[in-house]
């Protein structure tokens, strides 16, 4: 017994260990094929399991997570409205470039009225609110594991902010009633949020230091729900949807040249997508006060919000200074031009 047991342990491990043969690694399998899966008696099952896929979600642990990113957003446009009385912010009227500072940049970065120039001047005039946060809306579901929206159902669900909504599939709950409101626009009806007239300095680096914290805590926020909660994006435009799988709403502008719309190719969508950091030129004290088309290689760059709380007298955090080239060279200063009789 002993000898055939021996034996069967042998041709055992021959078959399901890796032999060397030949000098290389080559694994032994069994020659007896298995049989195929039943996919009929699988169907039931596989149904039943999508079915109760929603009893798992909103996951406990992350309903306070999800409530600190709706505190913070609050908190975050607060700061900004109240900032936006006391620095000056430009936005180009051709394109989407933004500047904070006293005036507008002389960078030629500006593509023109659609897009027709290329490498021009910048037309500046003041900014508001949604040039510091850009807004990115999305459709609100009833519920997370609903049916995908068909094109033709797209005027039935409101339009909310991607964050809110993150933040609603996650099991946060809204304590103002007005963000039930159907005809709210979330991210510009923020008269209440905007401060006094007047604020000393120290006033104002307080506001600053507590808008950069709000800021800081919803980007960390929604990187933590991103990771329990399937978000997607289009690859061609700035659409996003929460939820398991994207909708099918022909809203994607990717084929400019037809007169229609196709639908949107989606992926895993990002941090950035759902909280744009809309980059901005950055002036650092060795800067000279205009900045200049000549010597852009040597300016910075710096996330709107961070280069407001910057110039409102907030420190910024050590992971945007390699951005912000804050430790670079200056600009050479540039010689006066000759006039020649």
């Amino acid at each position: 017994m002993s000898s055939i047991s021996r034996t069967h342990r042998k041709i055992w491990l021959f078959w399901t260990t890796p032999a060397i043969r030949d000098g290389g690694l080559v694994r032994m399998y069994s020659g007896h094929p298995r049989k195929k899966a039943e996919l009929k008696k699988l169907r039931p099952m596989i149904v039943e399991r999508i079915k109760n896929r929603a009893k798992d979600y909103p996951i406990k642990a992350m309903i306070p997570v999800a409530e600190d990113v709706l505190k913070a957003r609050v908190l975050l446009i607060q700061g900004v409205s109240t900032l936006l009385n006391f620095v000056p912010v430009w936005t180009c009227k051709f394109c989407p470039e933004v500047y904070i500072g006293e005036e507008g940049h002389l960078i030629k970065t500006c593509g023109g009225y659609r897009h027709h120039a290329k490498n021009q001047h910048h037309e500046w005039v003041k900014g508001s609110l949604n040039d510091i946060i850009v807004p990115v809306k999305t459709f609100h579901l009833k519920n997370m594991f609903q049916n995908v929206i068909e094109h033709q159902e797209r005027f039935d669900f409101d339009r909310v902010p991607a964050v809110v909504e993150l933040c609603l599939q996650a099991g946060a709950f809204l304590y103002d009633e007005r963000l039930y409101s159907r005809h709210l626009n979330f991210d510009t009806d923020v008269n209440s949020f905007v401060g006094d007239a007047y604020m000393s300095e120290e006033d104002q680096r307080f506001v600053a230091r507590g808008t950069l914290s709000a800021w800081e805590t919803v980007k960390s926020g929604v990187q933590k729900l991103l990771l329990a909660y399937p978000t997607k994006v289009c690859e061609h435009c700035s659409e996003v949807h929460v939820g398991p799988s994207g909708h099918r709403a022909r809203l994607c502008g990717v084929f400019k040249y037809q007169r229609w719309r196709g639908t949107h190719f989606w992926k895993k969508a990002e941090v950035d997508d759902l909280v744009p950091p809309q980059i901005v030129w950055f002036r650092r004290p060795q800067d000279p006060p205009l900045l200049l088309n000549t010597c852009r290689e040597f300016y910075g760059h710096a996330p709107a919000v961070v280069d407001l709380c910057v110039k409102a007298g907030a420190i910024p955090p050590s992971k945007y200074l390699c951005m912000m080239k804050m430790q670079g060279l200056a600009a050479p200063l540039l010689a006066p031009a000759v006039v020649v009789d």
